[in-house]
């Protein structure tokens, strides 16, 4: 399997920790593979890359908003749920028929009012913008 978007996710780790990427900072295939037994849906190659590159730092997938590690990962109103703000007023998710497109796009759910509105742009377009968001947001502070 391709890996396309793993340097992508992975140089997260020095631009925004001053730090190198080390293999500690992502879930190995074997602890991926391990997480995902008992679901019966397979990740988006972009998904999947995130969690391969970034999945073990915790200050990265706790960073403004939650990801799902992926054995809490789950299918609702017909979209894989994968992302929660602290506050719990939305959730993102890919469709489900969109599961096999390797950078699906982005919905996201008021949790209030049950509706789906698509964030027109893919997963890894719009983890990339959120972490530039956040993360800037951060260093203005300072």
């Amino acid at each position: 399997m391709t890996e396309l978007f793993l340097d992508k996710f992975r140089a997260l780790v020095p631009a925004y920790y001053d730090d190198q990427w080390s293999a500690e900072d992502g879930l190995s295939k074997e602890e991926l593979q391990d997480l995902m037994d008992g679901q019966d849906f397979d990740l988006p190659l972009a998904l999947r890359d995130f969690y391969l590159a970034v999945g073990a730092v915790e200050d990265i997938m706790e960073a403004y908003h939650f990801f799902w590690d992926p054995d809490e990962l789950t299918i609702e109103d017909g979209h894989l749920l994968f992302l929660e703000d602290e506050e719990e007023k939305y959730t993102w998710g890919i469709r489900v028929d969109q599961l096999d497109v390797p950078d699906p796009i982005i919905w996201r759910r008021n949790n209030a009012r049950g509706t789906w509105k698509s964030e027109e742009g893919t997963f890894s377009e719009y983890v990339l913008d959120m972490f530039e968001w956040v993360f800037e947001e951060d260093t203005d502070e300072d």
